[in-house]
């Protein structure tokens, strides 16, 4: 179950930040911006489908539901902080970004509101 949850929220992730670059995204662009197969991208929209964070126009394009979008900027927000605290802590921002991609799905919210205070301070 926390397998699928974690990749959920990267799905949901990953569709926000293909948004913010282009008007239409499609499967074969979480495909290709992941590097994973289609078949595996395709179980997945299917998924985020049935959980009402996504829908898919007939033509294939990919839409945050608000539900959706919600969830994905909760995740964005908590791999922007993440980041920003690695980095401000020394670690070289690439190792930081990598990091942060793990850790954003294990934090706790009470140890996620102190980072963002730390943030808020520094």
């Amino acid at each position: 179950m926390k397998k699928y949850h974690e990749s959920e929220e990267m799905y949901l992730e990953t569709i926000l930040l293909l948004k913010k670059e282009k008007a239409c995204v499609h499967s074969i662009d979480i495909a290709n911006e992941l590097e994973y197969s289609r078949p595996s991208v395709s179980r997945a929209v299917g998924l985020l489908q049935k959980s009402g964070y996504i829908t898919m126009s007939p033509s294939g394009e990919i839409a945050l539901t608000d539900a959706g979008y919600q969830k994905a900027m909760d995740i964005y927000e908590r791999h922007r902080v993440i980041t920003e605290v690695l980095v401000k802590l020394g670690a070289q921002e690439e190792v930081a970004e990598d990091n942060a991609c793990r850790i954003e799905h294990v934090i706790s919210d009470e140890l996620m509101e102190t980072l963002k205070a730390f943030v808020e301070k520094n």
